[in-house]
C-alpha cells in the first residue's frame, strides 16, 4: 500500500534513505521531509508491509513543473514492481494536480537509476543544471 507519509514516518523513511545512499552531508534529509509535509504542493508517499516502510518518494510541484527526490526501495525488496509502483504513485499525485510534466535529477555515474528511469519512459532532457548553496543572509 502507497500513502502520504505523516511526521511519525520521518525516522522510518530518512533511515530508508540512508540505507539506499540517497543521503548526502550537504544536504538535511530531516529537513527535508520535514518541509516535504509542510506545504499543499508537495509530500512523501511511503509503501509499507504492515508497519515496517519499505519504499517512498518525494514529489513536488514547483508551479510549472513537478519534481520526484528520494525514490527509495529497500535493498532487499528491489526488483519486486515497488519502485515502479512508487513512479506511478508520485506521477498520479502530480497529474491530480494538473501537472504538465514531471523531472528528476540523477547524480552522474548512478548507471542503476539511469537504466531504471528510461525503462519507465523518462527521457534524457537536453539541459544543464546549474546550483548554488544559499545560507543565511549571504550567498555562499
Amino acid at each position: 500500500m502507497i500513502a502520504e507519509a505523516s511526521a511519525s514516518d520521518a525516522a522510518a523513511v530518512v533511515a530508508l534513505w540512508r540505507a539506499c545512499g540517497l543521503t548526502r552531508p550537504w544536504n538535511d534529509p530531516d529537513a527535508d521531509f520535514a518541509l516535504a509535509l509542510a506545504t499543499a504542493t508537495s509530500t512523501v508517499l511511503v509503501a509499507r508491509d504492515g508497519t515496517d516502510a519499505i519504499g517512498s518518494v518525494m514529489v513536488g510541484f514547483d508551479g510549472h513543473r513537478g519534481w520526484i527526490y528520494y525514490l527509495a526501495v529497500a535493498p532487499e525488496r528491489r526488483r519486486s514492481g515497488l519502485g515502479r509502483a512508487l513512479m506511478a504513485a508520485a506521477q498520479a499525485w502530480l497529474a491530480a494536480r494538473g501537472v504538465p510534466k514531471v523531472q528528476l535529477m540523477v547524480r552522474e555515474g548512478n548507471a542503476t537509476a539511469l537504466g531504471f528511469y528510461e525503462a519507465l519512459g523518462l527521457e534524457r532532457q537536453p539541459i544543464v543544471v546549474f546550483g548554488r548553496f544559499l545560507g543565511g543572509d549571504e550567498v555562499r
